[in-house]
């Protein structure tokens, strides 16, 4: 991903928050017959405060991605969107998108059955805890068989990223007065409203006047 000094984040805080906020990852490797690609739930690490991410993938995707033996990329996705010129005013401009992404690099390390089980019941949880009434992993009617053969379907990883690179792409480049007509044009109810987007931009645009002192 080309950085811009300008777009750059490099705030850990911030880039977890991505993480969990946006848990659907592309998993990206080399393959034997070149660049493969696999889409997966992947979870931070909860046992640690950095970027360590843990999540699994379905058999034999792990030999697709040679998983634990080369390099793997992880890209999380944060709210994007299309911006058009005419909410910037009567100036000369064209169109963008904006976007929040989190790229982690880095050769995940296999882990056992009994991690495994564990990284799956803190994935079901982490979805099902949000409903009035969830359904956890090891609750009926799901049975300890039912649930190893499940298990056993998979191959649970954990990954210490080796390279970081994240980009928030929110009309940082823009005077204040257009960064405000955007946020509102996406707040809207148009063809491009994404009150999520606006959400993300708002709070970048607030931590850049609160540094301005």
């Amino acid at each position: 991903m080309r950085q811009n000094p300008s777009f750059a984040m490099t705030d850990i805080a911030e880039l977890r928050r991505v993480i969990s906020q946006s848990p659907w990852a592309t998993l990206v490797a080399t393959g034997d017959d070149g660049l493969v690609a696999s889409h997966y739930p992947v979870l931070l690490d909860p046992e640690r405060d950095d970027l360590t991410v843990v999540g699994h993938v379905g058999k034999p995707d792990d030999q697709v991605l040679h998983l634990g033996e080369r390099e793997l990329l992880l890209i999380f996705q944060g709210p994007h969107g299309y911006i058009s010129p005419s909410w910037y005013g009567d100036v000369r401009a064209v169109p963008t998108w904006n976007y929040t992404a989190v790229h982690l690099t880095g050769i995940p390390e296999l882990v056992d059955t009994q991690e495994n089980l564990r990284i799956l019941d803190d994935l079901v949880t982490h979805f099902e805890r949000r409903l009035p009434q969830p359904r956890m992993m090891w609750q009926a009617p799901n049975t300890q068989e039912f649930v190893n053969a499940l298990e056993m379907g998979t191959v649970g990883f954990r990954m210490t990223p080796t390279r970081v690179s994240a980009k928030r792409k929110l009309s940082q480049n823009k005077p204040d007065s257009i960064v405000e007509s955007v946020i509102a044009e996406l707040d809207g109810s148009g063809e491009y409203a994404h009150p999520a987007l606006a959400a993300e931009m708002r709070r970048a645009h607030e931590a850049r006047l609160a540094h301005r002192g």
